[in-house]
């Protein structure tokens, strides 16, 4: 693949107002690292973006979460390492970035009620709306990750 366009040079202003959602996510929030790892990874592999999938990898590898945290990720349901926050989170991230196809069901917001305050929910559906976001571009641009060695 080749990249299609380079969005900082073609709308430096539209990639900034990503990044000022970005830093609060990051840093203004008050979320939980691990959680913010986590809804970023689970929805850069729904989306399928190779480029956010790498790095999210691993800057959750740098934060010290486990391999087994990360390669679990992709089979959630099937996993019993992740807690019933980080279940609940998983739930809310899968149902809101296939929303076309789930609607945002009552049983993924109940689990996320069950697990956070309002505030937390509305910080961690902002952060997997602005996952979604880069996610978008970086498929839709098709932004190539680099290759860290030979296979």
């Amino acid at each position: 693949m080749t990249l299609r366009l380079d969005s900082m040079t073609a709308a430096p202003d539209a990639v900034k107002a990503v990044y000022g959602l970005e830093t609060y996510v990051a840093s203004q929030s008050g979320l939980d690292h691990r959680l913010i790892h986590l809804l970023k990874l689970r929805a850069s592999i729904i989306n399928g973006c190779a480029y956010c999938v790498d790095m999210h990898t691993k800057e959750a590898r740098k934060d010290g979460l486990s391999e087994q945290w990360i390669a679990l990720v992709s089979v959630w349901h099937e996993a019993s390492i992740f807690d019933a926050r980080e279940r609940a989170l998983l739930g809310w991230t899968d149902a809101l970035t296939n929303l076309a196809q789930t609607g945002a069901p009552d049983e993924a917001y109940e689990a996320m009620q069950a697990a956070f305050s309002e505030a937390e929910i509305t910080k961690l559906t902002v952060a997997i709306g602005t996952i979604n976001i880069w996610n978008r571009m970086a498929v839709g641009f098709r932004m190539q990750h680099a290759l860290d060695e030979a296979a």
